[in-house]
């Protein structure tokens, strides 16, 4: 019994002597959460999230991040209710309510058009007010906010855009719908004249519009915005800006450009179902082409230049099935396309082979290299 006494003493002095941990702060734990984010880790973002707001209920900043790591897990219906919550008429709510609380709830808002419209004009307002007042102040440390302000503005203008010209909502087939899109990206490019998203845009309305020369205008100015710049400048559009590009491209018959695009797609992410697709397809078009041709197209045999479509294609299928990608219409049109190629003779090449070329973009470093630099868009 003395022994266990003397060991109880023993463990409780140097216990009294310890001096209590102090609890993190809250900028410590919005930079752990915000780190976690950055690593995908986004159960243990929630969970240092939910220690700010234990501390803090009405916390904004944290409310946001929530948001967001509940979308990137999926739950959508929990990042919508997240979202507004920093939405007036709810008394927690922050006055002015953050404007990325509006971009979210419209990009979530696929079901109701009218309220993702809302959400977005919600946040231009607010974003318009943000620069107004950063350049009354004149701050020049306010420089890179104002920027990514101006940047939101024009994403925004073009979200808008794209809910019009969608053909899935009624809203393409009212009257007023070609003016309201020509009204929108002439705001954007007013607060971003050089935007190569809002050019991209345009250029998608000026097709819609049987206007084909100038989209191709539009579409020459928004690649060459960014087309010299290093693929992980933050001024490269996201992929699928890039795709949506690669799409007007090929509508247009470039299709040197549209391979350049898509090479550089590729080296960020071989396995983007999408691009093995608009490559294939842009090989099939290049074929047919070159059939027209008398056979050739800029020296390459249409036989080659098929052989490459299929390849392409059959990567795509690979992946769509592997990955379970939920494009099915895009599957049908790979399958379709292969199907004519089979029709045609042209035959998959063999596995080894397949790994060695496809994806390699042969024909695009070349014509890289005979170019040297530009390419012609006429």
């Amino acid at each position: 019994m003395g022994r266990t006494k003397t060991k109880k003493a023993a463990a409780a002095k140097p216990a009294e002597q310890t001096p209590s941990t102090p609890a993190p702060s809250i900028a410590s734990l919005l930079d752990k959460a915000q780190s976690l984010i950055v690593q995908c880790d986004y159960e243990l973002a929630a969970r240092f999230i939910q220690r700010i707001l234990e501390q803090q209920p009405s916390h904004t900043q944290a409310k946001e991040m929530l948001g967001v790591v509940q979308l990137e897990m999926g739950d959508i219906d929990a990042a919508k209710q997240t979202f507004t919550s920093l939405l007036s008429p709810n008394p927690d709510a922050p006055s002015p309510p953050p404007p990325s609380a509006h971009l979210y709830l419209a990009q979530i808002c696929d079901d109701d058009p009218k309220s993702a419209l809302q959400h977005y004009q919600s946040a231009v307002e607010l974003l318009s007010a943000q620069v107004k007042g950063k350049e009354r102040t004149g701050n020049n440390e306010s420089n890179d906010d104002e920027m990514e302000a101006k940047s939101n503005i024009v994403r925004a203008l073009i979200g808008q855009v794209e809910i019009w010209m969608d053909p899935s909502y009624d809203l393409c087939f009212a009257p007023e719908a070609e003016k309201t899109c020509e009204d929108l990206l002439g705001s954007a490019l007013q607060v971003d004249p050089d935007n190569s998203e809002a050019l991209q845009s345009l250029a998608s309305v000026r097709m819609s519009q049987q206007r084909p020369e100038d989209a191709k205008v539009c579409l020459e100015k928004a690649w060459s915005a960014w087309k010299d710049l290093d693929l992980d400048d933050e001024k490269v559009p996201p992929i699928p800006a890039r795709l949506g590009m690669v799409r007007l491209f090929l509508e247009l018959s470039l299709y040197s450009p549209a391979l350049l695009v898509l090479h550089g797609v590729m080296t960020t992410d071989d396995e983007e179902v999408e691009a093995w697709y608009l490559e294939g397809w842009c090989y099939c078009l290049m074929a047919e082409r070159a059939k027209e041709n008398g056979g050739t197209l800029d020296d390459i045999d249409w036989e080659d230049l098929a052989k490459d479509a299929r390849d392409r294609l059959e990567t795509c299928r690979m992946l769509h099935v592997h990955q379970e990608h939920p494009d099915k219409p895009l599957l049908d049109h790979t399958q379709e396309l292969i199907a004519n190629l089979e029709g045609l003779g042209v035959k998959a090449s063999p596995p080894e082979e397949d790994e060695e070329e496809a994806g390699e973009g042969e024909w695009v470093d070349e014509d890289v290299e005979s170019d040297d630099e530009d390419v012609d868009m006429t």
